[in-house]
């Protein structure tokens, strides 16, 4: 697990507004990806918050691969009428690859010819950059959207090849076969086992506490192995009651799931977890509009004697500083926080500490929180329990 920091300014690189410096200041989010981890992570570190990263998955492209190059001389050797391209990555590895075994230009000039498909703006820009235009590119992003065109294109009897994603199945091309096209598939990268297991066991436990405010997730294959992982550990129920009281509008305290689109968030989706899903299926959109809702809509913001008081899922910003709490403390100041100045009974607040018995607890818990507040914060209501002051 990456320790939270906040890398320095790149030298050259644009100015950080100074309300985008402090915009995700308390702010805790876990980034499951593995390629372009390092973009989300320094974003999200600019503009005030701590990330946790564990790559639930990795990428592993196929370069010495004996089946991906007997794949790459067979479309030298016998070109396809139609190529598929599902995934940018995808078909660069492929390119790298036939460069590395210098079959490079052979491949791409057995490819020129063919009626060239993409299944969204990523492979459409790995082929333009390849020297080879797309015909038609899919609107959903979505394997199926762009067999389905095929299908009505007509295929019968054309040879067909698919480059395929690390976590395609030969079941999405089944439309084609039954239409009659000759498929032939070549997968140039695959999804393979994490690098470091318990750190995603420690984000698994991350999200049952609900110590993260929020949890991005940049391909399926991600999401999937998350669940899969908490499933391993007779978590998946947790996991998941956590995401889905992070939802949108869900007010509950859970972790918000956040997709780089539909299709990276059908896993969740199908677990019954609602993401946050950009209007745009891009990785900028992802994080500007993350950091936006995050910025507006935290676990509960108060106005108080001393200053706004924000609650995060592991800290609190009182009048634009953050104040670190242990987790019993934090749930009795963000019980307090909820209220709005109106007061809690002494019952609420033990029920906050889960762990907790008896009224002691509460007073520790109070006496904690008001060691790192400014005096007169946290009020006691004789015989009926405590509030804050407010503005």
């Amino acid at each position: 697990m990456t320790s939270p920091t906040t890398p320095a300014p790149v030298d050259g690189g644009p100015a950080v507004r100074e309300l985008d410096r402090a915009q995700l200041l308390g702010v805790t989010i876990g980034v499951t990806s593995d390629r372009r981890s390092d973009e989300l992570i320094g974003t999200f570190t600019r503009r005030g918050a701590q990330v946790v990263h564990a790559p639930t998955m990795r990428i592993v492209p196929v370069t010495e691969d004996e089946d991906l190059l007997a794949d790459t001389r067979a479309a030298v050797a016998d070109p396809p009428e139609v190529l598929l391209v599902t995934t940018g990555i995808g078909m660069r590895a492929w390119v790298e690859a036939a460069e590395a075994a210098g079959l490079a230009e052979d491949l791409l000039a057995s490819l020129r010819g063919a009626h060239v498909v993409a299944r969204g703006p990523k492979a459409r820009g790995a082929l333009r950059a390849a020297g080879l235009p797309e015909h038609w590119t899919a609107a959903s992003e979505q394997t199926a959207e762009a067999v389905q065109h095929l299908v009505a294109e007509g295929v019968a009897g054309r040879s067909v090849l698919v480059q395929m994603h690390g976590a395609a199945g030969a079941e999405e091309l089944e439309p084609l076969v039954a239409a009659g096209a000759r498929v032939r598939t070549v997968t140039p990268y695959h999804w393979r086992a994490p690098r470091d297991p318990a750190a995603v066991d420690r984000l698994v436990d991350a999200v049952v506490a609900r110590t993260l405010d929020a949890l991005t997730f940049t391909a399926a294959p991600a999401a999937v192995a998350l669940l899969d992982a908490a499933a391993a550990r007779g978590l998946r129920e947790e996991v998941v009651a956590a995401m889905v009281a992070g939802r949108p509008g869900a007010g509950e305290g859970g972790v918000l799931a956040c997709a780089v689109g539909d299709v990276t968030a059908a896993p969740l989706r199908a677990a019954g977890v609602e993401p946050l899903v950009p209007a745009r299926w891009r990785l900028g959109a992802l994080m500007r509009e993350l950091s936006q809702h995050l910025a507006t809509e935290p676990r509960a913001r108060v106005a108080t004697s001393a200053g706004e008081l924000v609650v995060r899922a592991r800290a609190v910003v009182l009048d634009g500083r953050v104040v670190e709490l242990a987790p019993g403390p934090l749930a009795v100041l963000a019980r307090l926080a909820a209220a709005g100045g109106g007061v809690v009974p002494r019952a609420e607040l033990l029920a906050a500490l889960p762990s907790a018995e008896g009224d002691h607890a509460v007073d520790v818990a109070v006496g904690r929180v008001r060691a790192v507040l400014p005096d007169g914060v946290v009020r006691t209501v004789v015989k009926r329990g405590y509030c804050l002051a407010t503005a």
